[in-house]
């Protein structure tokens, strides 16, 4: 019986499986040409003022989240540590 099948009889008949869950989501994560690191990225920059890399542009990027964030300057300063 195909991984994904045993995990998916597992959940829907309340087994607990966390191995196997694991290592499905390892597996899938694995395989992908890009991982999906874009959360990790967001809240990195929101809390410490770091910038983030897109997909769709080049260069990096910082947002300014609410009124309490401040600019963070030149990202080229911040990237060759001259701030």
């Amino acid at each position: 019986m195909p991984w994904r099948r045993i995990v998916t009889l597992c959940v829907a008949s309340g087994i607990a499986c966390p191995s196997l869950c694991a290592s499905l989501n390892y597996f899938d994560q694995y395989r992908r040409e890009s991982l999906p690191a874009n959360l990790i990225q967001a809240q990195r920059d929101f809390f410490g003022g770091h910038t983030y890399e897109r997909l769709d542009r080049d260069g990096q990027f910082h947002c300014l989240w609410d009124d309490a964030h401040k600019d963070i300057g030149d990202l080229n300063a911040r990237t060759t540590g001259e701030l």
